[in-house]
Formats: C-alpha cells, sequence, structure tokens
C-alpha cells in the first residue's frame, strides 16, 4: 500500500501536476469546441466502407456551400484524408498563439492529420491506446480551429481507443454511420450503433455509401453489390437515412487525383448524391441539437 501511495503521489508531481496539467487541457477543449458549431463523427464498424471518402466529400460540399469546416483525422494507423484531398502542406505553429495552424485546403476547408506530421508518410506509426488518447486531445486543444460552422471526425474501423477518446472528448458530437448494402458490412455497423447505443452518443443517422453503380455510358443503375441496406438499418434502429451514394468511376478518378469528387468540373451522379447528403445533414444538425437540449432538460 505504502508504494502504492508513493507511486500515486509521483504521477502527480507532489501538488497534483498530471492533474493540473490536464484540467488546463480540458479547458483549452472546451474553448475550442466552444467556437465550433456542429461536430460529425464519422464512422463505421468495418473498414473499406469508403468512411473517409464521405468525410472528405462532404466536408468539401458544406465548404462549396460557404460554410467554414475542419477535417479532424484521428486515424492514427491509416490516414488517408491528405491524399484524398491533394494536401501536402505540413502543420505549421501560430506565432501570436502559441497553437498550431491546421493544413488549408481552401478558404472554407482546414485539416489536420497525422500524415501531416510525418517525415515520410510511408513510415508506420506504431502507438498504443494512451499515446493515441493523448494526441487526439492535442489535436483539439493545440490546434487552432477558429470558428467553424462543422468539425468533420473521420474515425478508423472497429469501436477502439480512438472512438472512445473522441466521444469522451466532444460529448456532443453528432455520429454519422457509413455502411455499404451488403450484410457484411450491414454485421459490423449493427455492432458500431450497438456501442453507440452504449455509450449514450448522439446518432444523426445512417449513409449507404456504394449503393448501385451507375453506368458512366448509359447512367443506368446496376445494383452490384445490392442496395437498401442502410435504408433498412436505419429503419431498424428508427435512424434517420441521410443518403445514397452510388458507386461512380469519377470517385475514383477524383481519389487518385486528389481532388473530391465534388469539386471536379462536370457532373456526375456521385457528386449529386454527396451534395444532396451535405445538404442533408445541414438540415439534420439543428433538429438533433434541439432535441438532446431538449431531452436533457
Amino acid at each position: 500500500m505504502s508504494s502504492c501511495s508513493s507511486c500515486s503521489s509521483g504521477r502527480k508531481g507532489g501538488e497534483g501536476g498530471v492533474d493540473a496539467a490536464t484540467a488546463i487541457q480540458d479547458q483549452l477543449i472546451s474553448s475550442t469546441l466552444g467556437r465550433i458549431k456542429y461536430k460529425l463523427f464519422i464512422m463505421s464498424g468495418k473498414g473499406g466502407v469508403g468512411k473517409s471518402s464521405v468525410t472528405v466529400n462532404t466536408a468539401a460540399a458544406l465548404a462549396a456551400r460557404g460554410f467554414k469546416v475542419g477535417i479532424l483525422d484521428v486515424d492514427i494507423h491509416g490516414p488517408s484524408v491528405p491524399n484524398l484531398l491533394g494536401l501536402h502542406a505540413t502543420l505549421e505553429a501560430d506565432e501570436r498563439g502559441g497553437l498550431i495552424n491546421p493544413a488549408k485546403c481552401n478558404e472554407n476547408l482546414y485539416v489536420v492529420s497525422m500524415d501531416s506530421l510525418l517525415r515520410d508518410r510511408d513510415t508506420a506509426v506504431l502507438w498504443r491506446g494512451p499515446k493515441k488518447t493523448a494526441a487526439i486531445r492535442q489535436f483539439v486543444a493545440d490546434v487552432n480551429w477558429g470558428d467553424l460552422d462543422f468539425l468533420l471526425i473521420d474515425s478508423p474501423p472497429g469501436t477502439g481507443d480512438e472512438h472512445m477518446t473522441v466521444l469522451k472528448t466532444i460529448p456532443d458530437a453528432l455520429c454519422v454511420v457509413v455502411t455499404t448494402p451488403q450484410e457484411i458490412s450491414l454485421a459490423d455497423v449493427r455492432k458500431a450503433i450497438n456501442f453507440l447505443q452504449y455509450a449514450q452518443a448522439n446518432v444523426l443517422g445512417v449513409v449507404e455509401n456504394m449503393s448501385g453503380l451507375c453506368c458512366p455510358h448509359c447512367g443506368k443503375e446496376i445494383n452490384l453489390f445490392k442496395k437498401g441496406g442502410g435504408r433498412e438499418l436505419a429503419e431498424k434502429y428508427a435512424l434517420p437515412f441521410l443518403g445514397a451514394i452510388p458507386l461512380d468511376p469519377a470517385t475514383v478518378v477524383a481519389a487518385d487525383t486528389g481532388v473530391p469528387v465534388v469539386l471536379l468540373e462536370g457532373d456526375s451522379h456521385a457528386k449529386q448524391g454527396f451534395l444532396a447528403l451535405a445538404d442533408n445533414i445541414a438540415a439534420a444538425v439543428g433538429n438533433s441539437l434541439e432535441a438532446i437540449s431538449s431531452s436533457h432538460a
């Protein structure tokens, strides 16, 4: 017991040093989040469903609508947001406040990602839970996000340390669950929804990505990987269905060139789907926060 006591006091620095540092960081986080109107946590229980693509294109669509938007990429081990945006800028210190400025994509869109901190982007990040938790908290506390209408948080697959840290750090985050129509994806997404229910998180709604294939030649829709599974999932859990994004060759071209499909010249089925999704989310967030506020009154 004596050794435990001394160990505990040592961690607190005798005068509560660690606790004091955490309290200061909590204040910084609270101050930062207070200047961000809506926080959207994009997640799914399964990898490969296009969370990052949905995050980037929704953010770009909202920015194109005139909103001030930030993207926080908390996929520590496999960040892809900078590549999808063709962003090579690194994070730089703000000389005025000692904070870090997010990388600027355009006048309305800003990004923070682990990828922007690596000298060599092919370097693997070998971090365990506590270090990932600390990094995510720093991405909020030590970044000069400024006044934003939306902060979109892109997550890794699963329901692990990153997800629990985000929900604890940003308790008013509105979760957007991404799935594809197939049962193999829906099975994992059901687990993710169960996780969110257990965590008493606020779920904004469900997005069905890769919803059918639009032929680039005739425009006819082909149910290559089924269609409608996401809508059925939303109905089963009484969640809003925010939209369906079809498979579209334009999305592949956009990802490889580092330009969101919603910013490509010309029209495409995926572009229309993402613009509609952004409009649906912009319409849904106000109602969702009003419901949350009334339920906690």
